[in-house]
């Protein structure tokens, strides 16, 4: 096809097994993005049900990308990432809880006070009482252990500088760390009220008793990775 100019924003969705909302969340995104130059990449993390067949009916700007096999969220994302072409990257979850009309906000806001990252915190979480008391644990343990990045880091709502995050190092659970890792590279970070919504379809894909033992284990790693993390920036180039 014909090549166009790199976007300004790609928006990354990992989605398993969330047919019943894609088509529904990509119509948000035409109308949420209308005067933006956009692109948004999805990524089928091992889907069963007829997802595929949903993202290959997406027109353009659309695109998508199928894993191999099931790899977890984090991979999803990751590989999103890798290939996206904005020089901003938005990211959202695929079951419709997150709000597209959001984003032009966030990205306005990066734009405007020279953010790295402008991470979104749930304002009235649309999540059963369990799931919002083990994201509260998750967060005080994370804050305890690595310091104080954003107020609620289960929120998918963001918007980061594509050449930040690529300099990221990637391990299964790492987009709870994104405005760690980001700070660590030496980003600036800011946070915006976003909007939650109920989930559109399916159920919740990634358990919670789990994912609190597996923090645990995240937590002690990011600390170490904190304290060998050297930011570095390039302050002049030539040839």
């Amino acid at each position: 096809g014909m090549i166009t100019a790199e976007p300004e924003l790609s928006v990354v969705v990992p989605v398993r097994d969330e047919a019943d909302s894609i088509a529904a969340l990509a119509a948000e995104l035409a109308i949420a993005l209308t005067g933006l130059a956009w692109e948004a990449v999805w990524v089928d993390d091992g889907s069963r049900d007829a997802s595929r067949e949903r993202l290959r009916a997406l027109p353009a700007p659309h695109r998508w990308l199928a894993l191999a096999g099931p790899s977890g969220q984090s991979a999803a994302l990751a590989a999103g990432i890798a290939d996206a072409r904005g020089a901003w990257i938005a990211t959202l979850d695929g079951d419709g809880q997150n709000d597209p009309a959001d984003l032009p906000r966030l990205l306005a806001h990066a734009c405007a006070g020279g953010f790295d990252l402008v991470n979104g915190f749930r304002v009235r979480r649309q999540d059963s009482a369990v799931r919002r008391t083990a994201g509260w644990i998750a967060n005080r343990v994370r804050t305890l252990c690595t310091g104080r990045s954003v107020r609620d880091v289960g929120c998918s709502t963001r918007v980061a500088r594509r050449e930040l995050l690529t300099t990221l190092p990637v391990f299964d659970g790492y987009h709870r760390y994104l405005p760690t890792l980001l700070q660590a590279r030496g980003g600036r970070l800011a946070e915006l009220p976003v909007n939650h919504r109920p989930r559109a379809g399916g159920r919740s894909k990634y358990g919670i008793a789990g994912r609190l033992w597996r923090g645990v284990f995240d937590v002690v790693g990011v600390r170490w990775l904190l304290t060998r993390t050297r930011p570095w920036q390039v302050g002049e180039r030539g040839g």
